[in-house]
């Protein structure tokens, strides 16, 4: 099977760590989030995966030069504007050549981190005659997602992006389709169009769009909150066997502290620090006695010596910190 990876997006919520690195090449434990999305797939057959760029492409490119994604066949297409969801799907399709082959093929957002059964959800697909299939996952608080009301069989009955409260069900858009050629039909070219807000919704009134309620693994990593949990989430073991966290080529002080944190290559931990559920990216400084704590701290950046930075704080690549600074939800730079 083939797949369309979704990693177009500008990666708004975690700014400023995307501000120089797409959203999806950011490190989780010690690679890029791409690559946990991918081996995920391959887990489950899928044979090659077509991404669909526009942020900062030349990141992607320039890191898998072989070809090859997590050891899985990779084409990339980029859009000359955004296009939205279903307008990117359309563009991706029919520019990596995958009009070719035919087929249902899959479509993921590339931040999502799953354990989703993909096999399972093909027979649900196929089974029904479905001509595209939706995976939801059931969530506390529906309202910023895609909500989904089904039939008992399946079936949609309603898609309803980002409803308000009360949301009519809990059952949400979990970010992973399968989809047949026919649904490429559908999309007009050479404009916006939102698979969430007008393909699916039309899909779901012909009664052609169906589900497969699975609560699993499921995690979006695309604000700072669930970045970070994936971050931890992996160092435990929640999706597969339990990580170190701290790399090898990390320099930790004997005298510092880390605790369920991950410390990326090249970063440094000095002299009396503490750092506590966070994520120090690649090439980082965490000054002497500085105190980390539930924060990113990006590539190449620096917190400075005696420094405070808890409250799910983002510091930017190459940016600073200054000594005995005390920030809580802070981002550096500040960015819109």
């Amino acid at each position: 099977m083939q797949a369309i990876l979704l990693v177009g997006g500008l990666g708004t919520r975690l700014r400023p760590l995307t501000l120089t690195t797409p959203k999806q090449m950011l490190p989780l434990l010690h690679r890029p989030m791409i690559e946990h999305v991918v081996s995920g797939l391959a887990r489950h057959g899928v044979a090659r995966v077509v991404l669909a760029l526009g942020y900062h492409h030349d990141a992607f490119r320039d890191a898998y030069l072989d070809g090859r994604c997590a050891g899985v066949e990779m084409a990339c297409v980029v859009e000359s504007e955004p296009l939205d969801t279903a307008g990117a799907i359309r563009f991706a399709y029919t520019e990596s050549g995958m009009e070719a082959s035919g087929g249902t093929f899959l479509v993921a957002n590339g931040d999502v981190i799953t354990d989703l059964d993909v096999g399972a959800m093909l027979r649900v697909h196929r089974s029904a005659g479905a001509e595209a299939t939706i995976h939801l996952m059931e969530v506390e608080n529906p309202s910023r997602y895609g909500v989904v009301v089904t039939d008992p069989d399946g079936r949609v009955d309603a898609f309803l992006e980002k409803p308000a409260e009360p949301a009519p069900s809990r059952w949400i858009n979990a970010g992973t389709y399968l989809m047949e050629p026919s649904v490429i039909g559908r999309i007009d070219g050479g404009r916006r169009v939102s698979v969430e807000r007008e393909i699916f919704p039309a899909m779901a009134a012909a009664g052609t769009l169906w589900a497969l309620r699975h609560n699993t693994y499921w995690v979006d990593a695309g604000t700072p909150q669930t970045y970070l949990q994936a971050q931890l989430d992996l160092l435990d073991g929640r999706r597969g066997p339990a990580a170190v966290g701290v790399s090898p080529e990390a320099a930790v002080d004997p005298g510092a502290l880390v605790e369920r944190s991950v410390v990326m290559v090249g970063a440094v931990v000095g002299a009396g620090s503490a750092v506590r559920g966070s994520a120090v990216h690649p090439g980082a400084v965490i000054g002497a006695g500085a105190t980390v704590l539930d924060s990113v701290v990006g590539s190449g950046a620096t917190v400075g010596q005696g420094a405070r930075v808890t409250g799910g704080t983002l510091i930017g690549e190459g940016f600073a910190v200054e000594p005995g600074a005390v920030l809580s939800g802070a981002r550096v730079p500040e960015v819109a």
